[in-house]
Parts: C-alpha cells; sequence; structure tokens
C-alpha cells in the first residue's frame, strides 16, 4: 500500500467518474433501438448492461490503483510490456476476426483487445528507461535506438491486426515521450522521416484503406456528394452535430441512433452527445479533456521523481490524444478510424485500462505537495518543491 501524504487530486478523480456516470446514460441512449432490433438481444437494455459491468469494473481498478505506491511498477514494466507484446502476437495468430481485422482474443464470452493493454505497457516501460538513462539519452545508438526499438515493435505488431489508427497514435505517443526525456530533436525528426516511406506502403498496400483515404477527400472537396456512399457513417454523425445545434435535443431523443448512425454507441458516441446536449454538451466534455490535460501535467512537473513526472505525462497525453482524435473524426476533420472516446465508447479492454492508468496517476499525484492535508500542514512555511529534472514543457 502506498503511503500518501497527501490528497489525490480530486479535481481528476470528479471529472473522471463524471466521464464514466454521463457514459451511461449515453450508452443506453445509442444503443438501445438497435440493440431492441438486434435478434441476439432484443433488449433495449442489452448492451448498456453490459457497459455498466465495464464501468464498475473500471471503478475498482482505478481505485486499486490509487492505493499501490506507482513506485512499485519501476521493476515490473519489462515484464508487463514483454506479456502484452506476446499478447499481440497471440491475438494475430488466434485471435477474433471482425470487419477484416483481428484485433480481439475471446475466451470464455470475455474479449480482450490487447493493443489496449500494449500501449499502456508501452508508456511504462518508456518512463521507466526515460528515468534511468539521463543525458545518455542523447547518444544515438546507446540512448535513443533502444526506446526506438520498442516503440517500433509495439507499432509494427498493432498495424498488422490490422490497426492503424491505435498504431498511429503510439508512435506518435511514443516519439513524444522520448522527446520530452530529453533525445534530440534531429533523431526525432530522422526517425519519424524514416518511417514515412513504410507508412505510404502501408496505406496503399489494402485496397479499403486507399477507398477510406480517397472517399475522405471526394467527400471533402466534392459538392456532389459522389463520395457520401462511403462516407455514410461520417455523414450522419455530421447530421447528429447539426440537429442538436446550441442547446441539443435532449436526452434520450436522439434521432440518428435509431438506425441511422451505425454503431453509433462505439467510436461515434460523440456524435449522439452532440445531437442530444448540444454545443453547450460538446465543450463541457472537451474541457473536462482540458482539464485533465492541465492537471495532469502539473502533476507530472511535481512528481517526485523523473519516473512519476514520465509515468503522468505518458498517461495524461495519451487519454488527452485518443480523445482529440476521436472529436476530429467524428467531426470530419480526419479520414474515419476506430478510435474511441476514453471513458465514454462502449467497450470493455479501453474503459478498464484507462481506468487504471488513471488511478496511477492519482497515486502520483499524491505523491507531490500540491494536495496537502490540512491536519498535517507544517508550522512553518516551506519552499515550493522544486519539480524533477528534464525538458521543459
Amino acid at each position: 500500500m502506498a503511503s500518501r501524504k497527501n490528497h489525490i487530486d480530486r479535481m481528476i478523480l470528479i471529472v473522471v467518474l463524471f466521464l464514466l456516470v454521463s457514459s451511461i446514460v449515453v450508452v443506453y441512449s445509442a444503443s438501445s433501438s438497435w440493440a431492441l432490433n438486434n435478434p441476439h438481444i432484443r433488449s433495449a437494455a442489452g448492451l448498456v448492461n453490459k457497459h455498466i459491468v465495464k464501468v464498475l469494473i473500471g471503478f475498482v481498478v482505478m481505485f486499486f490503483a490509487i492505493n499501490i505506491d506507482y513506485r512499485k511498477y519501476k521493476p515490473l514494466t519489462l515484464w508487463v510490456l514483454l506479456g502484452a507484446v506476446v499478447l499481440l502476437i497471440v491475438t494475430r495468430i488466434a485471435g477474433s476476426e471482425a470487419k477484416g481485422a483481428v484485433r480481439w482474443i475471446s475466451t470464455g464470452g470475455v474479449n480482450l483487445q490487447p493493443s489496449e493493454v500494449a500501449k499502456f505497457a508501452l508508456i511504462f516501460h518508456l518512463a521507466t528507461l526515460l528515468s534511468s538513462k539521463g543525458t545518455k539519452l542523447q547518444d544515438f545508438k546507446k540512448g535513443f535506438v533502444p526506446l526506438l526499438f520498442w516503440v517500433g515493435l509495439v507499432v509494427v505488431l498493432v498495424m498488422i491486426q490490422p490497426n492503424f489508427s491505435t498504431g498511429a497514435i503510439i508512435c506518435v505517443l511514443g516519439m513524444l515521450m522520448i522527446f520530452i526525456g530529453g533525445a534530440r530533436l534531429k533523431h526525432v525528426l530522422l526517425s519519424l522521416s524514416a518511417l514515412l516511406p513504410a507508412l505510404v506502403v502501408y496505406m496503399i498496400s489494402a485496397p479499403y484503406r486507399m477507398k477510406r483515404i480517397l472517399s475522405y477527400i471526394g467527400f471533402a472537396n466534392d459538392d456532389s456528394g459522389i463520395a457520401a456512399k462511403d462516407n455514410y457513417q461520417l455523414l450522419q454523425g455530421i447530421i447528429g452535430f447539426g440537429n442538436g445545434g446550441i442547446f441539443g435535443v435532449g436526452m434520450g431523443m436522439s434521432k440518428q441512433r435509431d438506425l441511422f448512425l451505425p454503431e453509433s454507441y462505439g467510436d461515434f458516441i460523440f456524435s449522439i452527445v452532440g445531437e442530444e446536449y448540444g454545443i453547450i454538451g460538446t465543450v463541457l466534455f472537451l474541457l473536462i479533456f482540458l482539464l485533465i490535460l492541465s492537471r495532469g501535467l502539473r502533476i507530472a512537473k511535481y512528481a517526485p521523481d523523473d519516473f512519476g513526472k514520465f509515468l503522468a505525462i505518458g498517461i495524461t497525453t495519451t487519454i488527452v490524444l485518443y480523445a482529440l482524435a476521436n472529436t476530429l473524426v467524428t467531426l470530419g476533420l480526419v479520414p474515419t478510424t476506430g478510435v474511441p472516446m476514453p471513458f465514454v465508447s462502449y467497450g470493455g479492454t479501453a474503459i478498464i485500462s484507462s481506468c487504471y492508468a488513471i488511478g496511477v496517476l492519482l497515486n502520483i499525484s499524491s505523491q507531490t505537495d500540491l494536495h496537502p492535508r490540512i491536519s498535517e500542514q507544517p508550522a512553518v512555511v516551506s519552499v515550493e518543491q522544486e519539480p524533477a529534472v528534464g525538458r521543459v514543457y
């Protein structure tokens, strides 16, 4: 158990709990019509009941992680990452296929998405490596390449599922952490430029990926709507935002969820938020993630050690970057990808792993002097704790 001298960051806890509870309402609204008409379910509450169970598990793992000293993870990160890599390999060999992709391991009625576990496992291990390498990170062979190896390994295993969107986000997160950790900018840019040709080959290697990109370009530039059939889900999502206006149509009053917007309870759930709660609701959700970003980076700044600092940065940027990617997709600003809205979209592995990660972030916050307990205030005024050494961000 952790020996906490201060409170956790209660504001992050409150807003995350708000998102989780809100997700139950939104998932029910988004999934009820589909579930009722599904011959295998035939119950309006069929999906939301499963979602509630996963949210409850998320609550449990979050509060469990809050009470575990984050420093105890440091000697375990390599083994956890190796386990995640094994899961990714098993997924590719014997995973369950859905819509042409093999992204899940199904056993005993439980579906596990290893890529969601792998992204956090990578962040934890990068935090360990960054905290131990120090100035050696500026050495390309001894410092930079070993970290790049782990990022590349996870990204490749995720992309061959295939899961381009998750792989791309993991790549961005990994390179961002390495740069913040003190790597030379030229090494980061050199690595990214070397990956560009491989990325182009990957994009054109599958017809459906090319079709998705070309249809997006057509949707963005063709007023005749020729590409609309290939962007049906995106178009319906944008219509949902338009229906919502400023104040929304009201809780449970979405029209798009009535079989117009396919799987609206998943990656496009933010469109239902926009339709039912309007601009006010969508802005509120985005402000919550902005608050998580601000307070998460502040926790990183005042973390007791470099491991805590890099871990807080990785967890915070992962949650916020996923939220940003989901928002851009549902607004039609980037091509459609399968990226869930953290804590809100229907799902299991994503919700549970994100809840655990937030619990770790809150434990780090309890090890700082940002939220002192009133009964333990010192008699004399102390000098504000200096931030851990690292790149200024």
